[in-house]
């Protein structure tokens, strides 16, 4: 799995911090942002929190063979 945050259309709405904190979180800006070593996800609720984001600035996408 990877995610994809686009920092150009982020809002700063915290959803995905809200519905997945083990992998994001805000910078000092208010703006969302993966915590270090969860680049690839691995929590069951990374598209539950894209769905949430209301600009739609995550993308997760599936890696491997």
């Amino acid at each position: 799995m990877h995610i994809d945050i686009d920092t150009d259309v982020c809002i700063g709405a915290g959803m995905c911090a809200l519905t997945a904190p083990d992998v994001f979180t805000q910078d000092d800006d208010g703006f969302s942002t993966l915590l270090p070593g969860r680049e690839d996800g691995g929590d069951p609720m990374v598209r539950e929190a894209a769905r949430a984001c209301p600009v739609s600035a995550i993308t997760v996408s599936d890696t491997g063979s």
